[in-house]
Protein backbone atom coordinates (compact mmCIF):
# COMPACT_ATOMS: atom_id res chain seq x y z
CA UNK A 1 0.00 0.00 0.00
CA UNK A 2 1.42 3.35 -1.05
CA UNK A 3 -0.85 5.58 1.05
CA UNK A 4 0.51 7.50 4.03
CA UNK A 5 0.48 4.68 6.57
CA UNK A 6 0.40 7.01 9.58
CA UNK A 7 -2.50 9.03 8.20
CA UNK A 8 -4.57 5.97 7.27
CA UNK A 9 -3.79 4.26 10.59
CA UNK A 10 -4.77 7.41 12.52
CA UNK A 11 -8.08 7.63 10.68
CA UNK A 12 -8.83 3.94 11.23
CA UNK A 13 -7.95 4.14 14.93
CA UNK A 14 -10.23 7.15 15.27
CA UNK A 15 -13.04 5.22 13.59
CA UNK A 16 -12.39 2.27 15.90
CA UNK A 17 -12.68 4.59 18.90
CA UNK A 18 -15.93 5.97 17.53
CA UNK A 19 -17.29 2.46 17.04
CA UNK A 20 -16.44 1.61 20.64
CA UNK A 21 -18.26 4.76 21.72
CA UNK A 22 -21.28 3.84 19.60
CA UNK A 23 -21.42 0.39 21.17
CA UNK A 24 -21.35 2.04 24.60
CA UNK A 25 -24.15 4.37 23.53
CA UNK A 26 -26.22 1.36 22.50
CA UNK A 27 -25.53 -0.38 25.82
CA UNK A 28 -26.67 2.81 27.57
CA UNK A 29 -29.84 2.90 25.44
CA UNK A 30 -29.03 6.39 24.18
CA UNK A 31 -31.29 8.39 21.88
CA UNK A 32 -31.52 6.88 18.39
CA UNK A 33 -30.67 10.10 16.54
CA UNK A 34 -27.54 10.56 18.65
CA UNK A 35 -26.45 7.00 17.84
CA UNK A 36 -27.17 7.53 14.16
CA UNK A 37 -25.16 10.77 14.11
CA UNK A 38 -22.17 8.95 15.58
CA UNK A 39 -22.53 6.12 13.06
CA UNK A 40 -22.48 8.66 10.22
CA UNK A 41 -19.39 10.32 11.74
CA UNK A 42 -17.59 6.95 11.82
CA UNK A 43 -18.63 6.29 8.22
CA UNK A 44 -17.22 9.67 7.18
CA UNK A 45 -13.86 8.85 8.74
CA UNK A 46 -13.79 5.45 7.04
CA UNK A 47 -14.63 7.20 3.77
CA UNK A 48 -11.67 9.57 4.27
CA UNK A 49 -9.34 6.64 4.94
CA UNK A 50 -10.60 4.88 1.82
CA UNK A 51 -10.08 8.02 -0.28
CA UNK A 52 -6.50 8.22 0.97
CA UNK A 53 -5.86 4.63 -0.13
CA UNK A 54 -7.56 5.09 -3.51
CA UNK A 55 -5.74 8.36 -4.17
CA UNK A 56 -2.40 6.73 -3.41
CA UNK A 57 -3.30 3.88 -5.76
CA UNK A 58 -4.04 6.30 -8.57
CA UNK A 59 -0.90 8.37 -7.97
CA UNK A 60 1.47 5.42 -7.64
CA UNK A 61 0.20 2.04 -8.78
CA UNK A 62 -1.68 3.35 -11.80
CA UNK A 63 0.93 5.89 -12.88
CA UNK A 64 3.73 3.35 -12.43
CA UNK A 65 2.00 0.56 -14.36
CA UNK A 66 4.51 -1.19 -16.58
CA UNK A 67 2.50 -1.16 -19.80
CA UNK A 68 -0.88 -0.36 -21.36
CA UNK A 69 -2.37 -3.73 -20.39
CA UNK A 70 -1.35 -3.24 -16.76
CA UNK A 71 -2.78 0.31 -16.77
CA UNK A 72 -6.06 -0.99 -18.23
CA UNK A 73 -6.25 -3.63 -15.49
CA UNK A 74 -5.71 -1.02 -12.80
CA UNK A 75 -8.29 1.33 -14.33
CA UNK A 76 -10.78 -1.56 -14.48
CA UNK A 77 -10.10 -2.27 -10.78
CA UNK A 78 -10.86 1.36 -9.91
CA UNK A 79 -14.06 1.35 -12.00
CA UNK A 80 -15.19 -1.85 -10.24
CA UNK A 81 -14.38 -0.31 -6.87
CA UNK A 82 -16.38 2.82 -7.68
CA UNK A 83 -19.32 0.68 -8.80
CA UNK A 84 -19.32 -1.09 -5.41
CA UNK A 85 -19.15 2.10 -3.34
CA UNK A 86 -22.24 3.00 -1.35
CA UNK A 87 -24.24 5.85 -2.76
Amino acid sequence: MQADHQQVARLLKTARGQLDGILKMIDEDRYCIDVSNQIMAAMAILDRANREVITAHLKTCLLNASDAADRKTKVDEIVDLIDRMPR
